[in-house]
Order: structure tokens, then C-alpha cells, then sequence
């Protein structure tokens, strides 16, 4: 048998050996991982001749109290004894009782049966008879049945405080001479679990880390299409003022606009003027989450919680722990998973799906969307107390087009980032080229324009850029396209006569534009995109002369 709490023996008989057990305590503390640790230590422990059964009970924080049989008896709700680990050797029936001694969901109320009283008085205790003493056997009613004779408790401890009990059952009654050695074995598994917590919380924060840094750099990458807070116009100063009210509050906001215009840029700088900023800023894009792994993305899950959950794995809302979620595109979370949304900013809390433990959610939310939520509101699709949660602090981001002041800036801006990002010679920025850009609706925003300012760096190598972008009624061409769509329709056409015309408008409308310079930067030749002889023989050719 087990002598107390000495888990190892000679290969010729029983008796205590001294050697092992010290091999035992140093594998023990070199082991980093709990639960392989509590493993190592109750199948130990249940191979000694007539030992039933071994179990770790740790004091760990009340997570049952809802479903938990002896509540009203619990003298303190806070915390209790879980299960942590047990095995047993000596079953009579293996199969049909196996899975009781070591169901990780039992749990103790601190101060009841001899292992709470153990887990509180931190004194060990040992009960020769459980037959005289059945009340002491809170937990363990299927003593009996195992025809269970002694049973004791001894107190883990470390640093003077308890974390729990290491219990056994035997057959048979517990030597006094193997006592000492059970305080000294205990003491050991304290430092040992204590030691591998440390090395899982260690495991923790580094993997918590890499998971921000993921996050962190994937929120690079999609930021490179919207820029800096760049401009001067009005809309912009709205947008930049209303950040300045709200940032240091822990208010939740809601940036509403159009795609492309720049709402996670938005976002980062309400983080980054926030109380929050030395925290994480966790980007979810709520568009691109299949619907049934919701719950999964934003919470975590635990190991086995459905197929393909081949380990734990934390959630935004944790890694965002202390920080800032934003959450992209959240006109897109399902409506079932809505209410959990809601709670979580409600309550501050959560769990792990297949967890029942429940998580504190120290975090702000910042939304985004591009839809109308009122709307959706009013159809079904979204919940009206989820929108009125989300909308304490709404900011409207303008569409390009109604920033069509802040076009130069940006253009320069994205010039400067492509030239650097994409290695290409830098090219010249025109004013021709500039009033190109702002005679365009740009119906992707801000996203559409920097797209095509790098396309334009990479085909200008190093020259003027010029950008290819479908006409509009605003400019010249649009004009005159307009002219010939309507001639289109009539059934009409246009005479030699009146082209020519045309081309001549067109013509010295590039020309005073330059004020009549020909060549170089801002030339009415690099304005038309022609050569400069070509454009001297077309104005010869139509008789085109300066006014002196």
C-alpha cells in the first residue's frame, strides 16, 4: 500500500525507498505542464499494493454554484475544492466506476467532509474506520461500495498557503512510521504545482502575445489602404474633433460610412488617443467569420468543444484583454449570436465555448459598419438593444467625394507611401493629374485611390503619372463625351467640321490652362500626354497662336 502519502517502493517488496522517491519529487519538479504533473503524482501514488484510489483536490474559484448540490450548506461561494486529478488501481468494477474518480466537474464546499476540513485547517487528517465516520465522506459516497477501510487527507501547501489536498483510500489501514514522509511528499507537490502554473501562465502570455502580434500585423497590412488622417476639409476636422471627445472616455462607438472611406483608420486613432493605448487594438472582421464559428472567433474555445477544436485556443475578446476590440463590418454578426454579443458588453463577461468557466471581458468595443442599422432594425436582422448599446457615441466618416478638397494632400501622401513601399523612381505629380483625380466620383474611396496612385507609380517609372480613370460629366472629356452620347441617342452625328471644333476647344483649353508653356513639368504636351512636336504641329496645323 501507499504507507501515507510515500508513492514509490523497491522492486523486491514495499517498503519505503528513500532513493526513489527522491528521483520522483525531481521528476515532478521538472515537469511543466498541471496536468500531466497531477497525472505523474496519483499514478504514482495508486501503484502501491491495496491502494484504491488517489485524487488532487485544488482550492480553485466556486464556477458550479448554480448546479451544485450542497449550495445551500456552502459556507463560502467564492471558492471550492475541484477535482483536479485522480486514478484509481483497485476497483471492483473498473468499467462501471472508473469515470467517478476522476470526473474533473466534482467539486467540495470548503469545510465540509474531511478533505474540506483539510483544504481549511490545513492539518491532515485520517479516518481508520470510514464505516463509524460516514459523514466525513462528503464527495466520496462511493466509498462503501469499493469497501473502502481507511482514507486520509494531507494539506498541499506552499509558501505558507494552501492550494489543496492529496487524498487516498485503501483497503487497508495507513502505517504511523510513513507519516512524515507523506508531509514532506505533499510540501513537494505544492512547489511543483505552483512551479508549473507559472511555466503554463509564462506559455500563456507568450502565446497571447504571438496571437496580438498575428492580429497586429494582419491590421498593417489592411490599414496600408486607407493612409494617415490626411486632409484639411471640414468633414475631416468633424471627424478628427468628435475622436477628441470620445477617445478618452470608455465609451462603445459606432463609425458609420461607406467602404473605403476609412473607418478602421478611424478606429486606431480613437485607440490610440484612449487611456488604453499600451494595450492591444484586435481587428475582427465580422464579414469574412463563417457563421457557426461566431462564437469561437470571439470567445475561444476549449479542447474537444466540437470537431477540429484539437486544443484550447483564445478568443478576440481575451486577446484584446485590457485594450480595444474593433469589430469590422458588425452589421454581419448573426442574430443568434447578437444576445451573447450583448451580454458581453452588459455584463463584462463570457466563456470559452464547452467551458463553464466564466471570464471577466476588461475590453472597449469600437464598431463598424457600412449598412444602415436602422433599417436592419426595423426588418428583423439586427437587435434593436444591441444597436442602442452599440450607438452611445456615433461618428460618420464623409465619402471622398465630399472630400474632394483633401484629394491633393492624399495624393501626395499615397505618392510618398507607394514610391517607398513599392521601391519604385518617384514620379511627378501634376496639376493636371491632381484635377484628374478630383473630376472622378471615386465610388471606392479612399481604398479606390490609393489603389490607383500605385498603379499610376508603377507605370509612370519615374515620368509624370497619369491616371486611368473612367470619365465623368464633371470634366472636360466628360463633357464633351456627354455632347456625344446625346448625339448617340438621337440617332445623329457629328460632321468633320464640328470634331475639329471640338479638338480646338479641347486644345486651347489645355493651353490656357499651362499658360500656353509647351514643354516640361505642368506642360500642356504632358497635360494631353503627346509628345511636344506633336503638339506644336496640331497648333500650326489649326492656325493656334498665343494672343500677344
Amino acid at each position: 500500500m501507499m504507507r501515507g502519502w510515500d508513492v514509490v517502493e523497491t522492486t523486491s517488496d514495499s517498503r519505503f525507498d528513500p532513493n526513489r522517491a527522491a528521483q520522483l519529487l525531481i521528476d515532478f519538479a521538472h515537469e511543466h505542464s498541471l496536468d500531466l504533473l497531477l497525472q505523474k503524482v496519483v499514478r504514482s501514488a495508486v501503484e502501491r499494493p491495496g491502494m484504491v484510489c488517489v485524487q488532487i483536490w485544488l482550492i480553485e474559484k466556486g464556477d458550479r454554484c448554480g448546479a451544485c448540490a450542497r449550495r445551500s450548506e456552502c459556507p463560502d461561494q467564492a471558492r471550492c475544492l475541484h477535482l483536479a486529478a485522480g486514478h484509481g488501481g483497485g476497483l471492483i468494477d473498473s468499467a462501471a466506476n472508473v469515470s467517478r474518480l476522476d470526473d474533473l466537474s466534482a467539486r467540495i464546499p470548503l469545510g465540509m467532509g474531511f478533505v474540506g476540513r483539510v483544504a481549511v485547517t490545513g492539518h491532515e487528517i485520517r479516518i481508520r474506520d470510514v464505516d463509524r465516520q460516514p459523514s466525513e465522506l462528503v464527495g466520496f459516497e462511493w466509498a462503501k461500495e469499493e469497501r473502502i477501510r481507511g482514507c486520509g487527507a494531507m494539506p498541499i501547501v506552499f509558501r505558507g498557503e494552501i492550494m489543496g489536498a492529496l487524498v487516498g483510500f485503501t483497503r487497508e489501514d495507513i502505517p504511523e512510521e510513513s507519516l512524515p514522509w507523506g508531509r514532506i511528499f505533499a510540501d513537494h507537490i505544492g512547489s511543483a504545482i505552483a512551479n508549473a502554473r507559472a511555466f503554463e501562465e509564462i506559455r500563456r502570455l507568450k502565446a497571447q502575445l504571438e496571437l496580438q502580434n498575428t492580429y497586429l500585423q494582419e491590421e498593417v497590412v489592411e490599414a496600408k489602404a486607407f493612409g494617415d488622417l490626411v486632409g484639411q476639409s471640414a468633414a475631416l476636422r468633424q471627424v478628427v474633433s468628435q475622436i477628441e471627445l470620445v477617445a478618452p472616455t470608455e465609451a462603445s462607438v459606432l463609425i458609420l460610412g461607406e467602404t473605403g472611406t476609412g473607418k478602421e483608420l478611424v478606429a486606431h486613432e480613437i485607440h490610440r488617443r484612449s487611456r488604453r493605448k499600451d494595450n492591444p487594438l484586435v481587428r475582427v472582421n465580422c464579414a469574412s467569420i463563417p457563421k457557426e464559428l461566431f462564437e469561437s472567433e470571439f470567445f475561444g474555445h476549449v479542447k474537444g468543444a466540437f470537431t477540429g477544436a484539437i486544443k484550447d485556443r483564445a478568443g478576440r475578446f481575451e486577446t484584446a484583454e485590457g485594450g480595444t476590440l474593433f469589430l469590422d463590418e458588425i452589421g454581419d454578426v448573426p442574430l443568434e449570436m447578437q444576445s451573447k454579443l450583448l451580454r458581453v458588453l452588459q455584463d463584462r463577461r463570457y466563456e470559452r465555448v464547452g467551458d463553464d468557466r466564466t471570464r471577466q471581458a476588461d475590453v472597449r468595443i469600437v464598431g463598424a459598419t457600412n449598412r444602415d442599422l436602422k433599417k436592419a432594425v426595423a426588418a428583423g436582422r439586427f437587435r434593436e438593444d444591441l444597436y442602442y448599446r452599440l450607438h452611445v457615441f456615433p461618428i460618420q466618416v464623409a465619402p471622398l467625394r465630399d472630400r474632394k478638397s483633401d484629394i491633393p494632400l492624399l495624393a501626395k501622401h499615397f505618392v510618398e507611401l507607394s514610391v517607398r513601399e513599392l521601391r519604385c523612381s518617384k514620379p511627378r505629380l501634376t496639376r493636371a493629374a491632381v484635377a484628374r483625380l478630383q473630376s472622378y466620383d471615386w465610388p471606392g474611396n479612399i481604398r479606390e485611390l490609393r489603389n490607383v496612385i500605385e498603379r499610376g507609380v508603377i507605370l509612370a517609372r519615374g515620368g509624370p503619372l497619369h491616371f486611368d480613370l473612367p470619365v465623368t460629366e464633371a470634366s472636360p472629356v466628360g463633357a464633351v463625351a456627354k455632347v456625344l452620347g446625346e448625339v448617340k441617342v438621337r440617332g445623329e452625328f457629328l460632321t468633320e467640321a464640328e470634331m475639329l471644333r471640338f479638338d480646338r476647344e479641347n486644345l486651347l483649353a489645355v493651353l490656357d490652362r499651362s499658360g500656353w508653356k509647351i514643354k516640361g513639368p505642368d506642360g500642356a504636351a504632358e497635360l494631353l500626354g503627346v509628345k511636344p512636336t506633336t503638339l506644336l504641329s496640331r497648333m500650326k496645323k489649326m492656325g493656334l497662336k498665343r494672343a500677344a
